[in-house]
């Protein structure tokens, strides 16, 4: 298992990945008609390759052999108007943090969530924040063992839906080095 930076040219790979892991996670959970709007909105090639080429935003994966088995989209900003509020100068979002199943139980999700803070950290980012729907109670369990800490709530539009996240965050220590 080897995390890396996601490479322009794995646009593709990475919608089919984005994609399929939305499907696994939340079919059942969220009405179809809605499910399909969001995959169409944020999972297509083209969408991956404006990402990928947005110097505010950096993607790392899991990658075994040629297969992509989990990543993180890491965007460099600050919540919109209106949300939970915390002061970090600097922050970094992890908008997306996704594994595949047949890691679970292998500590992949704990190396990728310690790669992306280590990329925080070096990129000169005092923080860290994110969204987690509140109906998701393994992900919050999850990310309150990394030591993210919940500081409130914010709505996430999937397809005509709205739903309550809650809003976790996670201060990096800069230790002037």
């Amino acid at each position: 298992m080897l995390i890396r930076i996601a490479l322009p040219s794995e646009a593709p790979a990475l919608a089919a990945l984005g994609e399929r892991l939305w499907r696994e996670t939340y079919t059942g959970l969220i009405p179809a008609s809605n499910l399909e709007l969001h995959l169409a909105e944020t999972f297509g090639p083209r969408q991956q390759a404006a990402e990928l080429a947005d110097p505010a935003c950096r993607t790392l994966v899991i990658a075994e052999g040629n297969a992509l088995l989990g990543y993180t989209l890491l965007r460099a900003c600050g919540p919109e108007e209106g949300m939970a509020s915390f002061h970090f100068v600097n922050p970094l979002e992890v908008a997306r943090f996704y594994v595949d199943a047949s890691l679970h139980g292998r500590g992949a999700a704990q190396a990728l969530m310690a790669a992306a803070l280590d990329h925080a950290a070096s990129a000169g980012h005092d923080g860290v924040w994110l969204q987690v729907w509140e109906q998701n109670p393994r992900a919050i369990r999850f990310y309150a063992k990394a030591g993210f800490q919940d500081v409130g709530e914010a709505t996430f539009r999937v397809g005509e839906q709205v739903d309550r996240d809650r809003v976790l965050v996670h201060t990096l220590m800069n230790l002037g080095l």
